[in-house]
């Protein structure tokens, strides 16, 4: 068994293995472990200072490790850390370090490496560019070797959600000497971690492909290879798996569901979400400036309409700006739908004729993203708003609309957010405290004096319902200035052959080869 699993998956796992091994032995042919997933969106890049996306995750976590890793039932486990604590004044916290481990290039990891990826992260010591994400490692003073396996993470004040966000995906471990041997604007495109498969090709728009770590410290994987192909179509994913060029993909189309479950070669599986998506607007735009013009366009989406014609029932409106399974998530909606009272709201902010704008979004990246804007758009103009419609690629769409301010061509965005961290701190901080403005994640370019003391007071707060109060009025506070469309909290279809085990579909919307085998 290759990951750390808690306590549900790791019984399902071992009755397998002990109840079977049999059926393992004689099933699997090691000559045909070459596995192929087909995704909607390519990773933007594999760099922990750049990486944006759930794509980039489950792709890099193949091959880069955390120090801990969030399971599929919410609970923290070893991975490269196997003990954290923290100091009796909540002031640091002691991380013990798993010995014998090497990087893919040999490289030992050790606290020196643990330090160097930190530091790195943060833009601190030797480093002077932090990552995209730089805030979930916040309140992190500095880093210290102890001694070769242990690290002390010293803090500005106690921070809460510390260990949660040490298991995030894009804080995984690489090798230093991978890292230095970067020139100045070089992007990881090639990362050297101590995971179970091992860099191999990446060929852009089409496929990245990682093979076996033979050497890699939790039992090499049963797999030769993983290919990940990078498909924005649904119907040409679903045409892949059907006809065993793929032995799974992402996002089943809901058209798709009933067809592929009564097909005995495939399994159609569903699993909860962390993500919800919506459509953010562009705050410094003069039209969004006023709260009702903002109120309006939510009530003008019928949601339900959207759930059950677009993705048959898969899903739910959103009533929060985070989803209800996330620690501090409070329900203040859904928005109703009624146009006839977005009409007067508009009327009343002085856009009874209704106004244009640009609405930007992805193909291929989240469920039926495309059709979704599509529908927006009909529901938007039957209360006078016309949006023309512009589409990208996923890696030039993040380019573009992931802009500071006076960049930003568009008036409207769509995007996803999944609070992989299952706490709120990473759902609200990173995407309306107004110091998290491009190149971070506020696109929205949201700013809320009270919202910003909310929530920097609930990441250094450690009472829990200390922490749920500030939360809640927080959301309470965001869910009236409206700096979005609250679409939907997404539900996840993926679609395997019958011949394959092992895949984990995580709540976080990643699908994980780990310990995957093919029969």
């Amino acid at each position: 068994m290759l990951k750390p699993f808690g306590k549900i998956t790791a019984f399902v796992v071992l009755v397998a293995f002990v109840l079977a091994p049999m059926a393992y032995a004689q099933d699997v042919d090691p000559a045909a472990q070459d596995i192929v997933i087909a995704i909607g969106a390519e990773p933007e890049n594999l760099d922990p200072l750049k990486m944006m996306s759930a794509p980039a995750a489950t792709v890099a976590e193949h091959m880069v490790e955390n120090l801990i890793y969030l399971d599929v039932d919410g609970t923290l486990q070893p991975a490269l850390a196997t003990e954290w604590e923290p100091a009796e004044d909540g002031m640091s916290w002691f991380l013990t370090l798993r010995e014998g481990v090497t990087f893919h290039d040999g490289t030992p990891f050790n606290a020196e490496a643990v330090k160097y990826n930190l530091d790195r992260f943060m833009g601190v010591g030797d480093f002077d560019q932090p990552a995209v994400f730089a805030f979930l490692l916040g309140e992190v003073k500095e880093v210290e070797v102890i001694d070769e396996y242990v690290v002390q993470i010293h803090l500005n004040q106690p921070f809460a959600p510390i260990a949660s966000h040490l298991s995030h995906s894009f804080i995984g471990m690489h090798s230093p000497a991978s890292l230095e041997a970067l020139d100045a604007d070089d992007i990881v495109d090639a990362p050297v971690g101590t995971g179970p498969f091992k860099f191999v090709s990446w060929d852009r728009g089409n496929q990245l492909v990682m093979e076996r770590n033979e050497d890699y410290w939790g039992g090499a994987p049963t797999l030769n290879t993983v290919t990940f192909k990078f498909i924005p179509e649904g119907s040409s994913r679903v045409i892949m798996l059907e006809t065993g060029e793929a032995h799974a993909i992402m996002a089943v189309p809901p058209t798709d569901i009933e067809r592929l479950g009564a097909n005995p070669d495939i399994d159609v599986v569903h699993q909860t979400s962390v993500r919800l998506i919506y459509i953010g607007f562009n705050l410094e735009r003069e039209i969004f400036e006023d709260v009702r013009v903002r109120q309006a366009l939510n009530h003008a989406i019928n949601k339900d309409a959207i759930i059950e014609a677009i993705f048959r029932g898969v899903g739910q409106p959103s009533s929060a700006p985070i989803v209800p399974a996330i620690f501090g998530y409070h329900q203040v909606g859904p928005y109703e739908y009624n146009p006839e009272l977005a009409k007067e709201l508009l009327a009343e902010a002085g856009y009874a004729d209704g106004f244009d704008v640009r609405l930007y979004h992805p193909t291929g990246r989240y469920p039926q993203d495309a059709t979704v804007t599509e529908a927006v758009q009909a529901m938007l103009a039957e209360v006078g708003v016309n949006a023309t419609l512009t589409t990208y690629d996923w890696g030039t769409y993040l380019d573009t609309v992931i802009v500071p301010p006076e960049q930003a061509e568009h008036d409207m965005y769509m995007l996803g957010w999944g609070t992989v961290t299952l706490d709120a701190d990473y759902g609200l901080y990173a995407l309306f405290h107004s110091s998290q403005w491009p190149p971070m994640n506020n696109v929205s370019y949201y700013a809320d004096d009270r919202v910003d003391e909310l929530l920097d007071k609930a990441r250094v707060t450690p009472d829990i319902e200390v922490r749920e109060e500030l939360y809640r009025e927080a959301i309470e506070i965001l869910w009236e200035d409206a700096p979005w469309i609250f679409l939907h909290d997404e539900g996840q279809v993926n679609g395997v052959r019958a011949n394959v085990h092992g895949l984990i579909h995580h709540p976080l919307e990643n699908i994980s080869a780990w310990d995957a085998w093919i029969e």
